[in-house]
């Protein structure tokens, strides 16, 4: 059965977007006369257990890229994407990101989705004085000057989504997530919120990144009865997961679940129907009314096809390129240190609303959304800030130092890594 759960989600990720993000051709060296194009980095997974949200993501970057070169590219030469596959591996992650600044010379990368690749790429920007842009939700704890975070920081998601369920569902939640640095760290932020405002843990399960072993997880579910269930599982596994909810009589209506990685793109690869009815925390859905959002979900569909959908990574990863290209026509200059300080303050009027990089943490501010999943594949908006939100990387549950020795036992109990390399899921943190 899962054999053919995951050749059914192979086929529709194939069939909208592969070919065109697979191989994107280079142009190669300017001949006597050519403006030299301005190279840039695209760094995703194209293959693996991540391929289900990041292809998609890959392809409204090259989007945006093709967007700006057809209004004249930027200080009037055109952009060059070269694209690698970090093939959902840390290590081909590191080892790509090195080769694009180093061998391809590009001026700058978009890319990653899990903490475990953005952690195991960030040495490697630091070392080059580079420039990452990171397009994902995250779980905060961290700064660097060589990364831009177009995602949200914990206070711009996880946080207002526990504190929306305690005041709308329940109070007794149970925790289930990947087994890498995201979804512990998340995990480990929520628990401080839930147990600060008096209510209660009863379970936390995690699954190795692309495993289809979700029973435990479920069967702890059936066991503790929770009002609500907190999902950081990341990927394909999702498919598992919500299959064997629904085996058990576990449905929306018996149990609801706050997703955290689960947004349009996977909902259309993995078929909406188990899925209706639950929530996802985000800071854009498809559905947003207005002008910017409409065009963007025109052009994304005019490029890859109808039947496509577009999510907040999408969206975040098409700010990226705007912010930058914006940022690089201030700066005069691709030169990643010049556009670092060209970046301080910049904003635009986002397909989600308006967003601005905050000078001190190189985050967006963001407006917050909570959306419940429609048969369609499709959400509707049931809470949302009325403004956007500062992003507060470092929650004030506890101070830096202790979030960093947090985050220090997650990697050495992994051997150095920013996810579990072995064979058997962890237990829980004890001291998280």
């Amino acid at each position: 059965m899962k054999s053919r759960i995951l050749a059914a989600v192979a086929v529709l990720l194939v069939a909208g977007i592969a070919a065109a993000v697979a191989i994107w051709p280079s142009a190669g060296p300017a001949r006597a006369g050519q403006v030299q194009p301005i190279r840039v980095g695209v760094l995703h997974s194209l293959s693996g257990t991540m391929a289900i949200s990041e292809r998609s993501v890959a392809a409204a970057t090259r989007l945006a890229i093709d967007h700006i070169n057809a209004a004249g590219g930027v200080l009037g030469r055109p952009l060059e994407a070269v694209v690698r596959d970090g093939a959902s591996d840390w290590s081909t992650f590191a080892r790509e990101a090195d080769a694009l600044i180093a061998r391809e010379k590009v001026e700058v990368v978009f890319g990653c989705w899990t903490s475990a690749s953005r952690k195991t790429v960030k040495p490697v920007f630091e070392r080059h004085d580079h420039l990452l842009f990171y397009p994902v939700q995250y779980e905060g704890l961290e700064s660097s000057p060589n990364i831009v975070y177009t995602g949200a920081a914990p206070n711009q998601q996880i946080i207002p989504a526990v504190k929306w369920a305690l005041d709308n569902i329940g109070r007794r939640f149970f925790l289930v997530g990947s087994d890498y640095v995201f979804p512990h760290s998340a995990n480990a932020i929520m628990k401080d919120q839930i147990r600060s405002l008096r209510g209660e843990v009863v379970g936390e399960h995690y699954v190795l990144l692309g495993s289809s072993a979700v029973e435990a997880a479920v069967e702890a579910i059936a066991a503790t009865r929770p009002d609500v269930i907190l999902n950081t599982l990341n990927g394909d596994s999702n498919v598992a997961f919500f299959k064997a909810l629904r085996a058990y009589g576990i449905t929306p209506q018996v149990i609801p679940t706050i997703s955290f990685s689960i947004a349009e793109a996977e909902l259309q690869a993995m078929g909406s129907a188990d899925f209706a009815g639950d929530y996802a925390a985000w800071n854009y859905f498809q559905s947003l009314p207005g002008e910017a959002n409409a065009d963007f979900v025109a052009a994304y569909k005019a490029r890859y096809g109808e039947q496509e959908v577009v999510t907040d990574p999408m969206e975040a990863a098409w700010i990226g390129v705007h912010l930058w290209a914006r940022a690089v026509e201030s700066a005069g200059s691709a030169d990643p240190r010049a556009v670092r300080l060209a970046l301080q303050g910049k904003s635009m009027a986002a397909p989600e609303g308006a967003v601005s990089i905050d000078p001190h943490s190189q985050h967006l501010w963001k407006s917050v959304r909570i959306g419940r999943i429609l048969p369609g594949g499709q959400f509707e908006v049931v809470w949302s800030t009325p403004k956007p939100v500062r992003p507060l990387p470092y929650p004030g549950y506890r101070p830096p130092h202790e979030w960093d020795a947090f985050l220090g036992r997650l990697n050495e109990r992994w051997n150095g890594h920013w996810a579990n390399p072995g064979a058997t899921p962890s237990t829980v943190e004890a001291r998280s």
